[in-house]
């Protein structure tokens, strides 16, 4: 077998074992009425941002928690917060000071039963390999068949939700940057 067919073979693994009716979950909480912002430390934190381009894309108002430009959380907003193992201290302790100030929670994590994926409001679980080792096993590196299959989630959850709202290809081309 290939290295391209192994991992491949492992990204299949891991999305073969995600509950699709937490992505549903997920998507009750995002609406174009709240504002989403999104958290996550390292290679997690660019798959959190790779989802909050994709929304912009579709026409929500999102924001990268730590950018410049982000504005203060608020009671009726949604933080969605990607953590591996869901014990990144400083992910946690951001989670749960939103969380404590009304916002809702979505927590993509590999263990529902995490310190994130308990503070979260609903839960993804992605159980691909972290850099802990848990999770489905992986040839490769630390977190890249977690991170891998997040950002297939969560450009999936996009899906469902350009689906939802009625967003098609070329809306979402309209939104794509003109400045490259």
């Amino acid at each position: 077998m290939t290295l391209i067919e192994q991992v491949t073979h492992e990204v299949n693994e891991v999305m073969g074992m995600i509950d699709e009716r937490q992505l549903d979950a997920a998507e009750k909480l995002i609406t174009k009425k709240t504002r989403i912002f999104v958290l996550g430390a390292g290679r997690s934190g660019l798959m959190a941002k790779g989802f909050a381009m994709r929304l912009m894309h579709i026409g929500y108002t999102v924001y990268v928690i730590g950018e410049t430009i982000t504005p203060s959380i608020q009671a009726g907003d949604v933080l969605l917060s990607v953590s591996g193992s869901g014990k990144t201290a400083s992910i946690l302790e951001l989670t749960e000071k939103a969380h404590a100030n009304g916002v809702k929670v979505v927590a993509v994590t590999s263990h529902a039963d995490s310190p994130l994926g308990k503070v979260g409001d609903t839960v993804i679980v992605v159980p691909g390999a972290t850099k802990a080792g848990d999770g489905v096993h992986s040839i490769q590196l630390l977190s890249t068949l977690f991170d891998q299959s997040v950002h297939i989630t969560l450009d999936i959850l996009c899906l469902k939700l350009s689906r939802r709202d009625n967003i098609s290809n070329a809306s979402a081309a309209a939104e794509h940057s003109n400045m490259e």
